[in-house]
């Protein structure tokens, strides 16, 4: 009797949240049509008065172009302003809302809140009907458990009591299903969810984020946030709707503020969907290797991130001790004592002489360059003191110029009218050399000057540090660090934060540069230091940012929890970490299938086979992924005969979807329904992280071929 009366209660709850749905769509409609009507009346308006304006300043045409220019700025403006809107009403109007909550505030009754990828609040009503889940009150639907909780609010922190969580799943306007969250979040859903494949972008999580992931989300503006996560704990994730929140919550003081710094164009392309879902454009996003070169002006070749990387994966031991070396805080050390020398001992300062005369010697210089000016960068500092040495030999330029005016005039003064009269031509020929002359010396005293205050190009100085060697990635950091300190290179674009992801491969300097360069005190740096692809110190940088970054107020993170692959899978991936990091979550699945071939041919059935069983149980996305491009190029050309294949051996190549084989480096960050790991060689402890790597990227399956030599 007790469970039919439990049965009767939910049909009831069902019946009702279904009641609500209606109403809320029919209110999104509304608002809908609200904004149509919007934007047809700003459009009559600016027709009729561009009619206006045309025929009163018709023959008026700087009138014409300020009022265009304005007209152009509000109509794109107001534009933009609804457009977004309606954009997001009409995503409302699909699925409203996907968590509700019951709480209630001390000494104040129960209310509801129903919690939606966008807020709604009607014309001429100050009361929600859907909160964004950005929202500080939203962090409650997140919160975890019943029972006692607190939010922060504009007004400070409110202590609440949750009484109840449901979510809702809401499809094309239908609640499909409603379920009690009153032990943790979305566990149901989050099942669900991982359970699905995975598409060709990643996608937000609005509907799964974690208490853990929410925390980190949700913190504090002016703080530095440090995340260490495993493979598939949510990190790149968490990062992006990091930023969402934030320019949510800080919209006037962030917009066009924010960089995103991801590893590679292929990463940068699998995410730049996830923002735009949350309704956010116009975020910067760019590889580290792009940011400075946009910064910098280098004729030089620079190595590419795939031969690169294939270098370091093919054991050339020199190129990995010079990676490592150049990676180091040794190498810092030693870049920045170069430096140091090229301050002290780079000019050699000399006199400045004007037809003979002194006009500054060489201890006032020095006490321009050591006193006056020592606040300035170096080469800054130069061309400052150079401009007050030109102005003093412009000084004595016009001086000379007064006393040759001055002594022509008085000896006109001593001649006759007759005499003047013959002389005349003599006098202002005689005075034209003299001023050629004395400008001939202005520019012997410049050259003279600029011989030891013009400095060569930074980047020259250090070819010289690097020994001529050709440049690669690694190079990148030091030349703009060199151009930070020499010549006190600031970017112009304005950036309030900064996302570095997959930082576990950024050394300290790397850290460095962009804080000097952009003058950014707040970031979110997610990594995880089993992903470094070149381990340069034992313990990552990304996890001592404090060294760095002394004056900001660092917050670390360790994230353990893996939600991408099954548990077997991470089991397996597990066996490739010298210490054991990862806790396998949520869902089970098959178990990996690790096989050792001794001639290819037979790996290369079986290869085909599983892409076949693959595609047979639905998995969608599918990645066969080698070490390096050139096991790539081994296995391609006999696979492509039996299946149509992406082959991803360049940055510039766009996933769809398919079936694609892909290296290692490249698939970092990315994810596969189904994966199958093609090994060409021996495991060795050094490659053990790649291997790991590899393993990660896979959600329902994963199969290990090895070919044994």
């Amino acid at each position: 009797m007790q469970e039919v009366n439990f049965n009767r209660e939910k049909e009831i709850e069902l019946l009702v949240e279904k009641k609500r749905l209606e109403e809320v769509i029919n209110t999104i409609n509304e608002e809908i049509l609200n904004y149509i009507s919007k934007r047809k009346h700003i459009t009559d308006y600016i027709v009729n008065y561009r009619k206006k304006v045309l025929e009163d300043y018709r023959d008026d045409e700087d009138k014409l172009v300020e009022y265009f220019d304005h007209e152009r700025y509000v109509k794109e403006e107001a534009f933009k302003t609804i457009d977004k809107r309606l954009k997001e009403l009409t995503i409302l109007k699909e699925s409203p809302y996907f968590g509700k909550i019951t709480f209630k505030e001390k000494g104040e009754l129960a209310e509801n809140l129903y919690i939606g990828r966008f807020g709604l609040t009607p014309e001429e009503s100050f009361e929600p009907v859907v909160v964004d889940w950005r929202a500080p009150v939203a962090s409650l639907f997140y919160h975890g458990g019943l029972g006692d909780a607190t939010y922060e609010s504009p007004r400070g922190p409110i202590d609440t009591e949750i009484l109840s969580r449901r979510q809702l799943i809401v499809k094309k306007g239908s609640l499909q299903g409603m379920f009690d969250s009153a032990i943790d979040v979305k566990d149901e859903i989050l099942q669900m969810v991982l359970s699905s494949n995975s598409g060709e972008k990643l996608k937000d999580v609005i509907m799964t984020i974690q208490s853990e992931q929410d925390e980190i989300i949700r913190s504090s503006r002016d703080k530095t946030v440090v995340v260490n996560g495993v493979a598939g704990s949510g990190k790149t994730t968490i990062a992006l709707h990091r930023v969402a929140y934030l320019l949510y919550n800080f919209r006037k003081q962030l917009h066009d503020k924010v960089l995103i710094l991801g590893p590679n164009s292929i990463f940068m392309e699998y995410i730049s969907q996830v923002l735009p879902s949350l309704g956010e454009v116009g975020v910067r996003q760019q590889t580290f290797t792009n940011f400075v070169l946009n910064e910098i002006d280098i004729d030089d070749e620079i190595m590419d991130f795939s031969n690169y990387i294939e270098r370091i994966l093919s054991g050339d031991e020199e190129f990995i001790k010079e990676a490592k070396y150049k990676n180091s805080e040794n190498f810092f050390k030693k870049l920045s004592d170069y430096i140091k020398g090229i301050e002290e001992n780079y000019f050699e300062v000399n006199p400045v002489t004007y037809f003979g005369e002194e006009i500054i010697g060489v201890d006032e210089i020095k006490e321009l360059f050591n006193k006056h000016y020592i606040y300035m960068p170096l080469f800054r500092r130069s061309q400052k003191i150079k401009r007050v040495i030109i102005s003093k030999i412009k000084d004595k330029r016009d001086e000379k110029v007064w006393e040759l005016n001055k002594e022509i005039e008085e000896y006109k003064k001593s001649l006759t009218s007759d005499e003047l009269i013959m002389e005349h031509t003599n006098i202002e020929f005689k005075r034209r050399i003299r001023i050629r002359e004395i400008v001939r010396e202005v520019m012997n005293s410049r050259a003279a000057l600029e011989e030891w205050i013009d400095n060569e190009p930074t980047i020259s100085l250090y070819h010289k540090f690097n020994g001529y060697k050709k440049l690669t990635g690694d190079d990148l950091a030091p030349i703009l660090y060199m151009m930070i300190k020499l010549e006190g290179k600031k970017t112009k674009i304005d950036i309030k934060h900064i996302v570095i992801d997959e930082a576990q491969d950024y050394s300290a300097l790397q850290f460095q540069v962009i804080r000097d360069l952009t003058g950014c005190r707040n970031f979110t740096i997610v990594g995880d230091v089993n992903q470094r692809l070149v381990k340069h110190s034992e313990v990552a940088p990304m996890l001592e940012i404090n060294k760095n970054f002394e004056d900001i107020e660092v917050e670390h993170f360790d994230l353990t929890n893996s939600y991408r692959s099954t548990m077997e899978i991470m089991k397996y991936a597990n066996n490739f970490l010298k210490e054991e990091r990862i806790v396998p979550l949520v869902r089970h699945g098959e178990a990996v299938e690790s096989i050792e071939f001794s001639i290819e041919e037979d790996m290369i059935d079986e290869i085909l086979k599983s892409v076949e069983y693959y595609r047979d149980a639905d998995i969608e996305s599918i990645a066969i992924i080698t070490k390096n491009v050139e096991e790539l190029n081994r296995i391609y050309p006999k696979l492509r005969e039996h299946i149509p294949l992406i082959k991803f051996h360049r940055e510039d190549i766009i996933y769809k979807s398919g079936i694609v084989i892909i290296p290692s480096y490249f698939a970092k960050g990315l994810e596969f329904d189904g994966v199958i790991i093609v090994d060409y060689n021996e495991n060795k402890d050094e490659e053990d992280l790649i291997k790991y790597i590899m393993c990660t990227r896979a959600l329902h399956r994963l199969k290990d071929f090895k070919l044994k030599k």
